[in-house]
């Protein structure tokens, strides 16, 4: 009687030992070898695109005195962060538009997995914390010097760093002892939770669950942000004269662009990750927040803001002069 049971527990631990040596097939964007090249040229471009925007941003911010205030920090931060980010799938999706076998180990899928949920997790924190500064500028502008200073603001960006990377341990923790057999397909240009749970050979519905839960912390982060931009407007609607009403949403309008793209995008895939959504819709989806909000960050937050083009116009300056003049950077 006991002999089926003690067999079953057997098998499981063998699958489980072989995780580690199993292997992933990421089917992402699987087309002949002339449009894979297309794709491969407009990704590149995008990504080098998206690091210099980024990175100008965050130079910006690190050497013009004028931008060491909280929002500003916050955004040098958030533009690291995205930085980061696209590095923690790109290259490797690059790297398999060339190969022709688009290939990667189960130690270095849930490291994908890890660094790539972490960073966004922490991406929904830092919209918090941005959403929260505005509310105190302009719902609150007197108590604003006194709760947003420079130590605030740091303790506010390292505790956004800190449980953004502490959040996900466990859903990965999970996830990788679930068996898995070898050469596994993914349809996915990535490592995501729900084709991984998919490839598991016994049910992990304990998994899904959890998973679920870690997954509201979107909700709750965006119904936070939302809930703050409604005292805003309202605030702002109640300005009585129509410039400051201008300056206060320009203010905003960026950081809700960004909002926008990102939840809209992600909260499709991720608050139910096993929804069984098409393959193909999740690989466009998650291109969406996974490259093009951080292509698109710097522009929404420079091009409207005469302080940072001022910064950047003066940082292009001492490029060009430093350069001209045979000096390092």
């Amino acid at each position: 009687m006991w002999k089926p049971i003690f067999a079953d527990l057997e098998t499981n631990k063998n699958l489980n030992v072989n995780n580690c040596s199993c292997t992933f097939i990421l089917l992402g964007f699987s087309y002949n070898w002339k449009i894979q090249i297309l794709l491969f040229s407009v990704f590149f471009g995008t990504y080098i695109l998206t690091l210099i925007g980024n990175l100008c941003i965050t130079c910006a911010v690190r050497w013009d005195y004028r931008l060491q205030t909280p929002i500003y920090i916050l955004l040098a931060n958030f533009s690291f962060l995205e930085i980061c980010y696209i590095n923690s799938t790109v290259p490797n999706m690059l790297a398999n538009f060339l190969s022709e076998s688009s290939t990667i180990s189960f130690s270095g899928c849930f490291l994908q997995f890890y660094f790539f949920f972490s960073m966004g997790t922490t991406e929904t924190f830092f919209l918090s914390v941005m959403a929260f500064d505005r509310y105190l500028a302009i719902c609150k502008p007197l108590h604003y010097p006194t709760i947003m200073t420079v130590q605030n603001c740091c303790r506010m960006g390292a505790g956004c760093w800190a449980c953004g990377f502490l959040c996900f341990l466990l859903p990965i923790y999970l996830i990788s002892q679930l068996p898995f057999c070898c050469a596994n397909k993914i349809d996915h240009f990535l490592c995501d939770p729900g084709p991984l749970i998919k490839l598991s050979c016994e049910p992990a519905s304990g998994t899904e669950i959890i998973c679920a839960i870690y997954n509201s912390v979107l909700i709750f982060s965006f119904l936070f942000i939302t809930s703050s931009y409604t005292l805003v407007i309202k605030a702002v609607l109640r300005v009585p004269s129509a410039e400051g009403q201008r300056k206060a949403f320009s203010t905003c309008g960026s950081h809700l662009a960004v909002v926008s793209l990102f939840y809209g995008s992600i909260m499709v895939v991720y608050v139910s990750p096993t929804a069984g959504n098409p393959a193909g819709m999740q690989n466009i989806v998650t291109l969406f927040y996974s490259m093009l909000t951080p292509l698109f960050n710097p522009l929404l937050y420079s091009l409207p803001n005469k302080e940072m083009k001022e910064a950047l116009r003066k940082l292009f300056s001492s490029v060009r002069f430093r350069q001209n003049h045979g000096k390092g950077f």
